[in-house]
């Protein structure tokens, strides 16, 4: 089978790049043909196989024109057109493609008659803002049904006004035309929850298929010590409820929090500490990569997800599983699907920084606990978020896409 991927950015950005790469080596480990289409970009990965790209796009330096632009970009469907008359797949799958790529590249490939695969990384097909958090960073759900302008009235939108409008208007016209309940023939959710989130926006339950994110968990079968300390993995912002994680450290005794990633609020959090007197107590490790990071898990007491958002199916919690340490994350999001309530970890309601506090410190208090937990999650890695499974899950959905079209 051909299978062209899409996603806006095709370099290490986040969470749905590292999904895109990887879904693109496990189709070629079972001998499917993969090309890729993003947009140009200095930090691009060359992959070795086919690649399409459109011209850059910086949301933060558009003009006005550019920006409308993203709505809808003639120009994409055009450099979609030429891919798909290249490349000729059987189905495209798309990852992240909105605004950047845009929803012109949707017609171009319906005028083709090919399935529609789309991986729902995030909420944008629910919220203009993405996040469902208003600019007081608090859940917010006004958007739902198709309300979208409570994010121009809101400034949702990172605080901007022309964000916020460009955000309202990509919605309205993404609902208008259909894109999610229709042209798309298939939508994966990596957890129950946002598909929950999407059926309760309008969109068929039969359209939707929950499949977790998968991690190759043999790689991580590394030896596991404990070195007395807490980490966090992560983007640094505000969503992440990092600033909360902080706060609760100032409640622990005699431990260290290690911070691991980069973000807008590196500074901020950098001050925070400093300004709580938490020296050493608290580090910031700027990035990590991979390595880095397994081994920093490996050495942990445990992995601290605080979330005040609604999280999907980070990584980071897959990698700590697959190693298996013990986890405290927020109960917010599809983080209580991937975290087993005293089983794997422990969850804490979340914006509770008293209650994650007294969590953080019950787990270095009770280290039969945190071996137990930690077992516990290596299994459930290896029944639940194999790369075999997700690949067996992926190619029904394929396959039955491509039989109807037949």
């Amino acid at each position: 089978m051909k299978i062209l991927l899409v996603n806006k950015f095709h370099y290490l950005k986040g969470g749905s790049e590292k999904y895109y790469f990887e879904l693109g080596e496990l189709l070629k480990e079972h001998g499917h043909e993969v090309a890729y289409f993003s947009m140009k970009d200095d930090r691009n990965i060359v992959t070795g196989d086919k690649e399409y790209f459109v011209e850059q796009i910086d949301l933060n330096k558009a003009s006005k024109l550019k920006a409308f632009d993203v709505i809808y970009s003639k120009e994409n469907k055009k450099k979609m057109q030429e891919a798909l008359e290249d490349f000729k797949p059987d189905i495209v799958h798309l990852n992240n493609f909105q605004r950047q790529l845009s929803a012109s590249i949707i017609d171009a490939i319906k005028e083709k008659n090919i399935p529609i695969v789309f991986t729902a990384h995030d909420l944008q097909a629910v919220c203009p803002a993405i996040s469902m958090l208003d600019n007081k960073q608090e859940v917010c759900e006004k958007c739902l049904g198709g309300k979208y302008s409570n994010c121009f009235k809101n400034r949702c939108n990172k605080g901007s006004t022309l964000k916020s409008l460009i955000g309202t208007l990509e919605g309205r016209y993404y609902r208008k035309n259909r894109i999610y309940s229709e042209k798309i023939d298939h939508i994966i959710t990596p957890t129950e929850f946002y598909k929950g989130k999407l059926i309760e926006d309008g969109i068929s339950l039969d359209k939707i298929t929950t499949i977790y994110n998968y991690i190759d968990v043999d790689k991580y079968n590394v030896e596991r010590m404990d070195e007395d300390y807490a980490l966090y993995i992560g983007r640094l912002s505000k969503e992440k409820g990092i600033f909360n994680l902080v706060q609760a450290f100032r409640k622990v005794k005699g431990k260290t929090l290690y911070i691991a990633g980069e973000g807008p609020e590196k500074e901020n959090i950098d001050k925070m500490r400093r300004q709580n007197r938490l020296g050493t107590k608290v580090q910031l490790l700027g990035f990590l990569n991979k390595d880095e990071i397994k081994e920093k898990i490996s050495r942990a007491t445990m992995v601290i997800v605080p979330s005040i958002w609604y999280e999907n199916c980070p990584y980071s919690v897959l990698e700590t599983l697959a190693i298996g340490k013990p986890i405290i994350g927020s109960w917010i999001g599809g983080i209580p699907e991937l975290v087993r309530k005293d089983k794997t970890g422990l969850l804490f309601e979340y914006n509770n920084v008293q209650e994650l506090a007294e969590k953080i410190n019950y787990l270095f208090d009770n280290k039969d606990i945190v071996k137990e937990f930690g077992d516990n999650a290596k299994e459930l890695a290896r029944q639940e978020f194999t790369k075999e499974k997700y690949y067996d899950e992926l190619m029904k959905i394929y396959n039955k896409l491509v039989m109807e079209e037949e």
